[in-house]
């Protein structure tokens, strides 16, 4: 227990106070109310002000003011909403509703008296671990005086003394009482899906690093539920509307447009086609493109601050719950790795904090030349996944040609969705396999830079791995949304690549392509990667199971086994191990917000794929691998970062995609200047452009048509762009930037209505710091009292002061009474709270006397 609080308070870390001293706070607020009236100009506002306890307890606040009607409407419906929660509160036996009420101070032994030491659970789990940590890798291991980094329990693992070391689990899953237990009943099970994640006993027993996660993680989740239900009802509307879609119907009717003649796909096999072959494409595009797109383009956007915004008041809620509001992380040593590569360089540095002397790696020798030959690399792989999705592009303009030899009906009506899944699939299998490869490559790359400190490896490596895979991820989705059928030229004038005619979009624009593209990506990473997830783990168990072969040679039942054994044959967490948990969800994000307008059924699967997710990684944590280092950490790092950039992205890829992609621009400017009533009659036949066919084949002199908007060629400037062009293209500009304005002014009126931490917290923060300053100066009153019963000196109650400046005495019978202060120096502490803190704490006095 000594060596517990020793650390502690070289730790700096803060530990729950006494039962007493939590109840003293309620009682002087409430001893302060009652004597309002003799407080002068501060009176009761001020002080419940100054004492009121703001834990949200409804027993502890002081309303000095309240409304009656509103007031008790106000209390009605916090209390329905609370009845409403109880069913998805977890396990009274790990969730404990009260933690939010403790009052914490930075451990000190000086002052051990505020802690209760005999309690079994004052030192937490996560607590003892961290510490024993902190001695593990500071120990020094050799008495060689010229080895400055002689020390750590990572450096002889690194150099194979040790096999591993590691916080035990405080038994199976099958172990009654125990945590693990609890946990994996409570938490991990699918079974309970529907409720609340018991984070202070994830962070009790794992620490705040992935307390933090799964916080951030349950957080989302939650916030999915608006845009999942937005999208969804997005969707319907398609559905329900379908049958009322004018462009559609004109497409699919014979008698409209459907028996338009269409232009070759291709240039040598390809013939003429009827318009009504694209309708079942036509039908399914209008379910993505519709009168909603804008709108939920729109919400999207905003909720995307809106979630940012609000998981900062609920991060510094949950930081300052787990007493790690303005944390500052110790200084970390240079990693073992790190000293090993550089144990023959002979230039030494001085480390301005830890002031002990460390290699300094040469600049133009080692630094310079790791740096360059990694990032090279970075952007070499970069352009390898560029080129994967170039051969992609390649396959589907081979397959137009393909296709066009075949003459069935089916498949020419149907050839550009069967192109793009089939492109989307063979993209979706490159996309993890490159991805497999890099984060192998990505980590020697990172070794090269010679990297410090592990959070300065963890960071570089973060940039790298995400930088790659959003060029992995996202590339085809940009081209799909941005390039396709944007620069293909005209018939008779096509722009090839290759000697192949590039891509073209369907009648309708590439919008439809851009959902499967979406769709398929998506939904196959969420769903391959989480069974990868969670099987990879298992193998690795069987590697550990091969490397103790030698420790099983005497067959011994399973309930016999130690503990550090049956851990050992789990699977090591590691320095990486949320990384790559956060790196997933983050890729998910960016699919929700900067794709979303395309897809809008993307948040209701994220949604669906995190509950499940967020139970397999609770489990995996349990069952599969060993128990992490309780780590803290005050918030979730470089990935806030990424997110705010994902929604900064998200407001410019929204507003190209509804403006470029889809054809809301188009029909508004039909409707609008172009219709005869207003409605969309005749606007297919107002997309598509005359071609005569002729000019490539005399014997030919019918008409195609193709989706463009230029001039017909009976026109003395043919196939030039029309004014129609320009019209459109100058409303889907201006579209682009009223869309970013508006947005980005709402976006700053959010991040202004929405403060960074709530006011109640603000006060409570200010609250306890008071309480613990209070407690200190009374009870070192007491300290004081006591030495002058032992000397039997007690003095009498000064009340005035002299001319002189001395205290004096008003009443020799004071000392029979309860006293409102003690002898104090001039100047010190004459705060209006000192007499009800000082009454209480002298009631107090015959059990606290003896310390």
């Amino acid at each position: 227990m000594e060596v517990l609080k020793r650390y502690a308070e070289i730790l700096k870390i803060r530990m729950p106070i006494r039962n007493e001293f939590k109840r003293l706070g309620k009682f002087s607020a409430e001893l302060l109310a009652s004597q309002g009236s003799r407080q002068g100009a501060e009176g009761v506002d001020m002080l419940e002000f100054k004492l009121t306890q703001l834990d949200g307890s409804s027993e502890n606040n002081l309303d000095s003011i309240r409304i009656p009607i509103f007031s008790n409407v106000a209390d009605e419906v916090t209390s329905w909403i609370q009845r409403l929660q109880e069913p998805f509160y977890p396990s009274k036996e790990i969730f404990n509703p009260n933690q939010d009420n403790e009052y914490t101070a930075i451990y000190s032994r000086d002052k051990d008296y505020l802690f209760d030491h005999e309690d079994e659970n004052f030192f937490s789990q996560s607590t003892r671990s961290r510490i024993i940590e902190f001695l593990l890798q500071r120990k020094r291991f050799s008495v060689n005086p010229s080895d400055d980094f002689a020390f750590g329990i990572s450096r002889l693992i690194n150099d194979g003394v040790y096999l591993a070391a590691y916080p035990l689990h405080d038994g199976t899953i099958k172990t009654p009482s125990s945590m693990r237990h609890l946990l994996y009943r409570e938490w991990a099970s699918l079974k309970k899906w529907w409720k609340y994640q018991p984070l202070d006993a994830v962070r009790n027993y794992f620490g705040v690093k992935i307390g933090l996660y799964f916080a951030w993680l349950g957080f989302y989740t939650f916030m999915l539920i608006p845009p999942s239900i937005v999208g969804l009802f997005c969707f319907l509307y398609g559905v329900i509307t379908m049958g009322s879609d004018t462009p559609s119907d004109d497409v699919c009717d014979e008698d409209r447009m459907g028996n338009t003649t269409m232009c070759p796909i291709c240039d040598n096999f390809c013939e003429s086609w009827r318009l009504k072959d694209t309708c079942l494409l036509s039908k399914a595009k209008y379910l993505f493109d519709n009168g909603t797109t804008v709108f939920f383009a729109v919400f999207m956007s905003l909720w995307a601050v809106f979630f940012l915004e609000c998981w900062k008041r609920y991060s510094a809620e949950i930081t300052h719950r787990w007493d790690v509001f303005g944390y500052d992380p110790e200084e970390e040593h240079p990693r073992p790795e790190y000293l090993a590569k550089l144990k023959n360089v002979e230039t030494k540095t001085v480390n301005f904090i830890t002031q002990t002397s460390e290699p300094s790696p040469p600049f133009w020798k080692m630094k310079l030349p790791g740096i360059m030959v990694s990032w090279t690399s970075v952007l070499c792989l970069i352009m390898l996944a560029c080129a994967a999705v170039f051969a992609v592009i390649l396959y589907r303009m081979s397959m137009v040609v393909a296709l066009a030899t075949i003459h069935d009906s089916t498949i020419r009506g149907n050839w550009s969705l069967f192109i793009s899944m089939t492109g989307a699939g063979i993209n979706l299998i490159l996309i993890l396999i490159f991805n497999w490869i890099y984060e192998q490559v990505a980590y020697w790359l990172t070794e090269k830079e010679l990297r410090r400190t592990q959070t300065e490896f963890d960071d570089s490596l973060a940039l790298k791995i995400y930088l790659f895979q959003f060029v992995n991820y996202y590339f085809s989705i940009f081209y799909i949304a941005f390039i396709k059928g944007q620069y293909i030229g005209r018939p008779g004038k096509y722009h090839k690549l290759f000697g192949y005619r590039q891509e073209e979009c369907s009648p309708g624009g590439c919008f439809m392509e851009l959902c499967v593209q979406l769709g398929i990506i998506f939904f196959g990473k969420q769903f391959l990667l989480s069974i990868v997830e969670y099987y990879m783990p298992l193998l690795w168990k069987l590697v550990n199971l091969v490397k103790l072969r030698s420790w099983n040679q005497e067959k011994t039942k399973e309930e016999n086994t130690p503990q550090y054994v049956r851990d050992f044959k789990l699977v090591e967490w590691g320095h990486q191990g949320l990384f790559y948990e956060y790196l997933e969800m983050v890729i998910q994000y960016g699919f929700i917000t900067i794709f979303v307008c395309a897809f809008p059924l993307a948040p209701l699967l994220a949604f669906l794929n995190n509950i499940l997710e967020m139970r397999l990684d609770a489990k995996k944590l349990l069952v599969l691998h060993r128990r992490p280092v309780a780590q803290k950490v005050r918030d979730i790092g470089i990935w806030f970062d990424i997110l705010e950039t994902l929604g900064r992205i998200a407001v410019i890829t929204n507003a190209f995609i509804i403006a470029f992609t889809s054809e809301f621009i188009p029909k508004m400017v039909y409707r609008a200047h172009y219709s005869e009533d207003g409605s969309l009659n005749g606007y297919v036949n107002f997309t598509l452009s005359y071609y005569e066919l002729r000019s490539e084949d005399p014997l030919q002199t019918s008409l195609c048509r193709y989706p463009d908007y230029n001039l017909p060629p009976w026109h003395d400037n043919k196939y030039e762009p029309s004014l129609v062009f320009y019209h459109v293209m100058f409303a889907k500009l201006v579209f682009v930037v009223v869309f970013e304005n508006i947005v980005a002014m709402t976006i700053v009126t959010v991040k202004l209505i929405i403060p960074d931490m709530s006011a109640s917290l603000k006060y409570k923060i200010r609250r306890e710091a008071y309480i613990t300053k209070e407690i200190i100066i009374r009870t070192e009153r007491l300290k004081k009292e006591k030495e002058l019963h032992k000397s039997n000196s007690v003095p009498n109650i000064p009340d005035t002061l002299s001319d002189e400046g001395k205290i004096t005495s008003k009443s020799s019978t004071s000392h029979h009474s309860l006293r409102s202060r003690d002898s104090l120096p001039l100047g010190e502490d004459l705060s209006p709270s000192s007499d009800a803190l000082t009454i209480d704490f002298l009631n107090m006095r015959n059990r606290y006397i003896d310390i």
